[in-house]
């Protein structure tokens, strides 16, 4: 394992506040019977998607140890993947061109959270048929809500025809090790989704880059580039070829947390939304976490692609309303084989 005081990703991220991007990870917390989210910002110079989440329970009275460690995938560096995965950041951006949409509020002031945020927390009944259905055709209850999360956000493009690029985060601990355990561990892959490709190919495709060590590769990209003075990381943050393999979007779930409902502190009973930031470069972001047994889809824009709330509740109603309809396919199916 590695360790570390500093992480890969802290100068890179600092390089984004430096260019007046708002760079915090968002949390909501809904108290039983509000309506309204109690905010919350983590710095991503300082913590990823699980390190803040962790920091927050632990903050309000939960006595969480291990977090969650990379499965399925050795605990190593594949190097030579990391050689062979480089060159791509030498590529040119291609971003893709979107219709118009409303940015007639007011545009937030610099280093400040978007204001096109939208949520929906999903009761407790359909966050269970997804979790079971998702076992039920092989697949994780990610690919099912990133392939109702694509369907949902296709119109926004000029051409529906293109294939969407997204980023999706790597929780790397158990493979790596920070000063902290809530440091930033995370890498990704990239995926590019194509109109009418199945929850189950986008499942072999995310399944497929990470055995080829993808991850890796960029986890070891971005630990290069701290050798870089902070003007260059600056330069090349601003003209997006930092992220060349992507231009539109993050998707990231936090996964599952006390299905038994053991955390009763006060401050914590209720339902969690979670999102990673929106960034210039990658203008949308759409974040899962599901808390006791309730699964939350929240998904915020950058000021650039819009500054209306009202935008992005479209957006989640029609992504919850893509995840209704894959449940409904999912009954149709023959039950399970007993083992």
């Amino acid at each position: 394992m590695s360790s570390s005081k500093y992480t890969a990703l802290r100068k890179w991220f600092r390089a984004g506040e430096e260019l007046g991007e708002c760079i915090g990870i968002r949390y909501g917390h809904l108290a039983q019977g509000s309506d309204e989210p109690e905010w919350l910002y983590y710095p991503h110079t300082e913590f990823d998607g699980i390190g803040a989440w962790a920091e927050i329970l632990r903050s309000r009275g939960v006595q969480l140890q291990n977090l969650p460690q990379i499965k399925y995938y050795p605990a190593y560096s594949f190097l030579v993947s990391a050689f062979k995965h480089w060159p791509k950041y030498l590529l040119p951006r291609r971003p893709l061109r979107l219709k118009p949409q409303d940015r007639s509020g007011p545009k937030v002031g610099v280093g400040s959270p978007p204001r096109a945020i939208a949520w929906h927390v999903f009761d407790a009944g359909t966050s269970y048929r997804l979790r079971q259905d998702s076992r039920l055709i092989g697949l994780t209850v990610n690919t099912l809500l990133l392939c109702c999360l694509t369907k949902a956000v296709r119109p926004l493009f000029v051409d529906e025809s293109v294939a969407v690029p997204w980023m999706i985060p790597v929780n790397m601990r158990g493979g790596v090790n920070q000063y902290r355990d809530t440091d930033n561990h995370t890498s990704y892959v990239a995926l590019r989704i194509e109109p009418g490709v199945s929850s189950v190919e986008i499942h072999h495709r995310i399944l497929l880059a990470l055995s080829h060590g993808e991850h890796w590769g960029n986890w070891h990209a971005f630990k290069l580039g701290n050798c870089l003075t902070s003007l260059l990381r600056r330069a090349i943050v601003r003209r997006g070829m930092a992220m060349s393999q992507w231009n539109f979007g993050s998707f990231s779930n936090l996964g599952e947390w006390d299905a038994d409902g053991l955390y009763q502190a006060p401050g914590v009973v209720g339902a969690w939304l979670f999102s990673p930031p929106a960034l210039s470069t990658q203008l949308f972001a759409a974040g899962c976490v599901t808390f006791q047994g309730r699964l939350s889809i929240t998904l915020q824009a950058h000021s650039d692609l819009t500054t209306s709330a009202e935008t992005a509740r479209g957006w989640v109603k029609s992504w919850a309303s893509f995840v209704e309809q894959a449940l409904a396919e999912c009954a149709k199916l023959p039950p399970r084989p007993k083992a």
